[in-house]
């Protein structure tokens, strides 16, 4: 039995050396990586919303007034 917790408390021990070691490991991320990855977010964002902006003005606005005047039958 003592060489069953024994090795319970070995493999415990390593586990806590390993998340220690791990914890410890500190790597900085550079400027440059933080700066590009804002800035392909930006972009990408900018891109989408243009797109919405488009398809609003384009297919949607135009299509719901049709149909909201079709429903009031108005003639214009």
């Amino acid at each position: 039995m003592k060489k069953f917790f024994d090795k319970i408390k070995n493999k415990a021990n390593s586990l806590a050396v390993s998340a220690k070691t791990t914890l410890a490991n500190a790597k900085a991320e550079g400027y440059i990586d933080t700066g590009v990855k804002i800035i392909i977010g930006v972009v990408v964002g900018a891109v989408i919303l243009a797109g919405l902006y488009a398809l609003f003005n384009t297919v949607i606005i135009p299509r719901l007034n049709t149909e909201i005047l079709e429903m009031f039958n108005y003639a214009g």
